[in-house]
């Protein structure tokens, strides 16, 4: 369970369930029509826009299903719970040593067996769908939605000063140009 906990699948990682796009138990046709209709209303084309409605899109996706991180933690805290049963049975007063202390398990492989398939059920019946966002691990947290945030965030704002950047040298190449250097004035005649 531990090895598992802490791996999270590729798909989870890049584009599937990115944070700014599809978590586990958001129904991706719902979001393809929002998608449409975001670019539909802001006229987008082309791939430089695509880009940024995306972003635009993915923002305000997840501002509308800000619950699902609740629903998510509400999971894992369910989870918790019935995978506790797991742990070996501890004094209250070895809890607070639990670092240091490590109690010998009493229990046989095949009552830890036992307990893991009964804990397995319980948790499907349980948590239902919620258990994908579980399986999700870290991906479905506050904490790493404003870290992903901040990453977007920071990449957004190197890529205005690249555009930027752009759009000073083309100007300046436009003031430049031959076409620039042969264009002439109207000079008005001299008043008498």
């Amino acid at each position: 369970m531990s090895k598992r906990k802490h791996q999270i699948p590729s798909a989870l990682r890049h584009g599937v369930y990115s944070n700014l796009g599809l978590l586990p138990g958001e129904d991706p046709a719902e979001f393809e029509k929002f998608r449409r209709e975001i670019f539909a209303e802001f006229n987008i084309n082309g791939c430089s826009e695509e880009a940024i409605g995306d972003n635009i899109v993915g923002l305000m996706w997840r501002r509308q299903h800000l619950t699902t991180y609740g629903l998510a933690k509400h999971a894992r805290e369910k989870h918790r719970r019935i995978y506790a049963k797991l742990s070996p049975p501890t004094k209250d007063w070895l809890a607070t040593l639990s670092d240091y202390v490590q109690e010998k398990e009493t229990r046989s492989p095949e009552e830890l067996d036992a307990l893991r398939k009964q804990a397995d059920e319980e948790a499907k019946t349980e948590l239902g769908v919620a258990l994908e966002l579980i399986e999700a691990g870290d991906v479905v947290t506050i904490d790493y939605l404003l870290n992903e945030l901040s990453i977007i965030e920071r990449l957004d704002q190197m890529i205005d000063h690249c555009l930027k950047q752009l759009a000073h040298v083309r100007g300046v190449k436009s003031l430049s140009s031959p076409a620039a250097a042969t264009f002439t004035t109207r000079r008005l005649p001299k008043a008498a």
